[in-house]
């Protein structure tokens, strides 16, 4: 007589659903969404104002172009070279880009600036403009130099015009090859 093993028959295992978290019931208290985790920054509070005269002296650059800005507390008019600000930058996107550290910190309406520009051409001068604003306002207060840096404000964009080297037409560009 042949006696054959029996194998066990497989059990089918139902898998189960992967248990769903249950938010814990809070009350009162508004979850955070993305635009809540952005650095805030109050405008009255956290820095300490310079007194009426004095200023915050800093020094930006870009290129061939330094600005000294002095940073003074209060409402008045920007000032560049002498010049009233719409007439030194007459462009609006040169004009948002010198006043962007106080756009991004909230500070706009608070602090203005007298700046002293020379070297470069004029994005140049709007660059070292921005810069200089930018770092004046860091020397207030840590969390408004954490606000500038993660912009990228505090950066100095240290990119120059390459020189010219001997034997070429320009920094790399060769004189035309001839084969005969």
């Amino acid at each position: 007589m042949v006696t054959t093993k029996k194998t066990p028959a497989k059990k089918v295992v139902a898998k189960k659903a992967p248990a769903k978290k249950v938010a814990a019931k809070t009350e009162g208290v508004a979850k955070a969404t993305p635009a809540d985790t952005k650095p805030k920054v109050s405008k009255t509070e956290g820095h300490a104002k310079p007194a009426a005269g004095k200023y915050i002296f800093a020094t930006g650059r870009r290129k061939t172009s330094i600005a000294n800005v002095r940073l003074f507390a209060g409402t008045g008019d920007i000032v560049i070279n002498k010049k009233a600000f719409n007439v030194y930058f007459p462009n609006k996107p040169q004009q948002d880009t010198a006043l962007r550290p106080l756009a991004v910190t909230g500070l706009a309406g608070e602090y203005y600036f007298v700046a002293h520009v020379s070297g470069g051409g004029k994005m140049s001068q709007v660059g070292a403009v921005r810069h200089g604003v930018a770092q004046a306002l860091a020397k207030l207060n840590s969390d408004l130099q954490n606000v500038l840096k993660k912009n990228g404000f505090l950066t100095r964009d240290d990119r120059k015009k390459e020189r010219k080297k001997p034997g070429l037409r320009g920094a790399r560009r060769a004189p035309q090859w001839a084969k005969r």
